[in-house]
């Protein structure tokens, strides 16, 4: 077997992943993970680990480029929203020392990590999404004359992990929130993105009531579809997906289908549905393994070994990106210790 090294970048907690590309690669390779923080819970799983400059230093790209060099890593891949623009306007650079980023173009890294962007990008291909406002006298003019209605959720442009995300059910609350959400988003690491426009850094957006979907839209390497999988969420906490089942569900396949068109992304896009129970609307894209994709791979998809057998070239059997339909899967919370200070 073709022997390949991975690095994970901005790992954070996500041990799961690192160990389905351990399980994929099957000995033939490492996985190599880094990230900013010394204590990130995923660098237990990884062969090596290694603490990154923060993304935004001026140092960071040289230094994961020299890392994989020195490694001898072939496959970059970013589980994290602000490294994805980052490594997508420096693809060209690993490309030269024969290292793949999974990554989109970062054109369509922007528009997935601005939800503004989002917005106008599925509204001109008329592909249902919330109706958006990016200032207050806007929504309020479409109150007073009835175009749009309470509740309304107020939260950041660029945001994730549902930080400072508020449901108005007045206009009093809507200006208190929206007023709360651009001071706090001053004293968070939400200022580094938010810097682009501080002014219009808060979003106003229609709440729609009904049965929320993740979705993973699977692209090859070239950006060819693959295919979908559809999860129906029947748990969640803090804007996390706790229990999932995988469902058929031919409406928001041909919704998939459409965009991945437009999007020609690469790899996984993960994306958050909302149901009416008469229209289905995108609400968010992450052009990454989103949170949602262990439930995928419980299901039968595995979307690593898909990327490595990608990049050896290797014919990737369909068997391997369906999820079997019916399977529910649940999240369950593992304390591992860490250290002691004794």
């Amino acid at each position: 077997m073709i022997k390949m090294n991975i690095l994970l970048t901005s790992v954070g907690r996500r041990g799961y992943l690192v160990q389905y590309f351990k399980e994929a690669l099957n000995g033939d390779g490492k996985v190599f993970v880094s990230n900013s923080d010394a204590h990130s819970p995923a660098f237990k799983y990884a062969d090596e680990h290694v603490v990154s400059p923060l993304i935004y230093d001026e140092g960071y790209i040289d230094f994961l480029l020299d890392y994989c060099k020195k490694n001898n890593v072939e496959m970059l891949i970013s589980l994290f929203d602000i490294d994805l623009y980052v490594l997508a306007k420096n693809k060209e650079r690993f490309d030269e020392i024969g290292v793949t980023v999974v990554v989109s173009d970062a054109d369509f890294i922007k528009v997935c990590n601005d939800k503004w962007l989002t917005y106008q990008y599925l509204s001109k291909r008329n592909i249902s999404t919330p109706k958006t406002y990016l200032d207050l006298e806007s929504v309020e003019n479409d109150i007073s004359n009835k175009l749009i209605s309470f509740p309304l959720i107020v939260k950041p442009r660029w945001g994730m992990g549902s930080l400072e995300i508020f449901t108005a059910d007045n206009l009093e609350e809507l200006n208190i929130f929206y007023k709360k959400i651009k001071r706090n988003i001053e004293n968070s690491y939400l200022k580094y993105e938010s810097k682009q426009d501080l002014d219009n850094c808060v979003i106003i957006q229609q709440k729609i009531k009904g049965f929320e979907y993740g979705v993973d839209i699977i692209d090859n390497l070239n950006g060819n579809y693959q295919n979908t999988v559809i999860r129906k969420k029947i748990g969640m906490r803090a804007g996390e997906t706790d229990a999932a089942e995988i469902v058929k569900n031919n409406e928001i396949l041909d919704l998939a289908k459409k965009l991945a068109k437009h999007s020609k992304h690469i790899g996984n896009l993960d994306m958050d549905i909302l149901s009416d129970g008469k229209k289905y609307y995108i609400l968010e894209m992450n052009a990454r393994f989103g949170g949602g994709y262990p439930f995928s791979h419980l299901a039968g998809v595995n979307l690593p070994l898909a990327l490595i057998q990608w990049k050896k070239g290797l014919e990737v059997n369909q068997d391997i990106l369906n999820a079997e339909i019916g399977v529910i899967g649940q999240k369950d919370l593992v304390i591992n210790k860490v250290g002691n200070n004794k």
